[in-house]
């Protein structure tokens, strides 16, 4: 076996012990980092509503626009630091769930969604984790890209706007208060945890298209597996 391929093998085996469900054909650049989607076409990925889903490749980005649907990675993650370039047009409500499952119809029943909505009527800012923690503010801005990180660690949440902490949420275990910084403040609130099917666990990503005006674009979307 020569040493390229030695190498390959133990960076395979190196994503499977952190915790992925299956490797991607790209191999980590050199922060570990591998890509989640290949600039073409949809390839490993898994379209929801497939019959009026509108989700299309353009110019190297998933363009998410038309009514409700979604696209699902095939792989799963548990702990991971997640990025993604990330563009809103006016009025765009998009969002990116994690430790969600596919699902032929509907909203996702499984999973976070982390709010992607910088100038729709709906108050609930990027960076927000939909109905746990609400952000009425963002950094983002409409027309211009901005990247968005989700890392998460155990029961720990933490999203960052262009590199900038918004939100770092502590999802409770048992019958006890969560823990949640906004803006480097600690915030305890009986009424934030999670729902049904909301839990923290395991699952894969997943891209929102919200209704027919929205348009939201995603480039560099890419996934770090960290250890269990």
């Amino acid at each position: 076996m020569s040493t390229s391929t030695m190498t390959r093998v133990t960076m395979a085996l190196g994503l499977i012990a952190l915790g992925t469900s299956a490797v991607s054909a790209a191999e980590p650049d050199k922060d570990g980092f591998i890509s989640l989607f290949n600039g073409k076409d949809l390839t490993g990925w898994k379209v929801g509503d497939a019959d009026q889903s509108e989700f299309r490749v353009e110019d190297g980005k998933i363009v998410a626009r038309g009514k409700r649907s979604h696209v699902f990675t095939e792989q799963e993650f548990k702990n991971f630091d997640f990025k993604a370039e990330v563009m809103t047009t006016p009025g765009s409500n998009s969002g990116i769930y994690f430790h969600s499952k596919f699902q032929e119809k509907g909203f996702p029943d499984h999973g976070h969604e982390v709010q992607v909505n910088v100038s729709q009527g709906d108050p609930v800012k990027t960076g927000s984790i939909y109905n746990i923690v609400k952000l009425y503010e963002t950094p983002a801005k409409d027309n211009e890209w901005w990247e968005q990180e989700i890392i998460v660690k155990g029961q720990n949440v933490v999203v960052k706007i262009n590199g900038k902490v918004v939100l770092d949420y502590t999802e409770p275990i048992g019958p006890q208060n969560a823990v949640v910084k906004v803006n480097d403040k600690v915030v305890f609130d009986d009424t934030i945890g999670p729902k049904v099917g909301r839990k923290i666990s395991r699952g894969c990503f997943a891209l929102q298209a919200h209704d027919p005006k929205s348009v939201t674009y995603y480039r560099n979307i890419r996934v770090k597996p960290l250890p269990e």
